[in-house]
């Protein structure tokens, strides 16, 4: 739960086996990042108005095993001295992940105004790309083709693409291509073989080739498509994408644009499809539907 509380129970009794309530951060519009688990490790984002950083945690214990500051100058401090709009823009919501870089474990973990890689063993930064047109971070980078792709977050959104192995402070110069129209803010993008995907929060459906940055399509999914909160999902050919409205829409997940099917839940949902063998597992805002043939 952020800074409230982290706990680890025994899945079998139900038993609390650690519990931590000393980690300090102001969440100001809730945590919104999940925690990550790597090898011994339990990783977490901490991006708050107050404080920014991210932390590591022995998962069988619950102690400390690194944390690791934020490294860039937000740059955002009015003639108080104080940061300006309360250290919203300093907030951030995106859940980090591993990705194997040359055969060596790199996390990934987005900020406000920054996008880092760190050594997942000890917190050290390898590198990072400073965007400070943007902030509030809230979808995870995704990892392939040797490139780090990077949505920078609210304000003007842009996508980033950076060569993953790279070192230092990186720059927008740095990166390999960018776009900036219909960039999610929300939504997660979806990297299916050499084809990156990528859903607007308005409805608007974008494919570009991973490696060159070449648009294959953009289309709006429907003539009214209603808001994206949730990241589409892939499976079996197809991807899946679920708008605030209740309707997830089927795509083809080809360098076509073409959309397959819609099928409407009447309670909205804000939360990410999950793939489970031959079924779909949707949460709305008021239910949990598991959907197979």
């Amino acid at each position: 739960w952020g800074s409230p509380a982290t706990a680890c129970l025994d899945m079998k009794t139900f038993k609390i086996l650690w519990q931590r309530r000393d980690l300090v951060c102001d969440h100001f519009r809730g945590a919104g990042s999940s925690p990550i688990i790597f090898r011994n490790l339990l990783i977490m984002n901490y991006d708050g108005a107050d404080t920014q950083y991210v932390m590591a945690l022995d998962k069988k214990t619950g102690k400390d095993v690194w944390r690791t500051d934020r490294s860039v100058d937000y740059k955002d401090l009015d003639e108080d001295g104080k940061p300006a709009a309360g250290g919203d823009w300093r907030k951030a919501y995106a859940t980090p992940h591993i990705a194997w870089v040359n055969a060596k474990p790199m996390l990934l973990s987005s900020g406000a105004k920054a996008h880092y890689a760190y050594n997942p063993v000890n917190g050290k930064e390898i590198w990072r790309i400073e965007h400070l047109g943007q902030h509030s971070a809230s979808t995870r980078t995704v990892y392939g083709h040797g490139n780090a792709y990077i949505p920078t977050g609210f304000g003007k959104g842009e996508l980033l693409v950076v060569k993953a192995d790279s070192t230092g402070v990186l720059q927008d110069e740095d990166a390999e291509w960018h776009v900036k129209r219909s960039i999610p803010k929300k939504p997660s993008l979806l990297l299916v073989g050499k084809y990156l995907y990528m859903i607007d929060d308005g409805g608007i459906a974008s494919c570009y080739e991973a490696k060159t940055g070449e648009q294959i399509y953009q289309e709006r999914i429907a003539r009214k498509s209603g808001n994206f909160s949730a990241s589409p999902v892939y499976a079996n050919g197809r991807i899946y994408i679920s708008n605030e409205d209740g309707t997830t829409f089927v795509l083809a997940a080809k360098p076509d644009f073409k959309v397959l099917a819609e099928n409407k839940l009447e309670e909205g949902c804000m939360a990410s499809p999950a793939i489970d063998g031959d079924a779909i597992i949707l949460r709305t805002k008021t239910h949990l539907y598991r959907i197979a043939k």
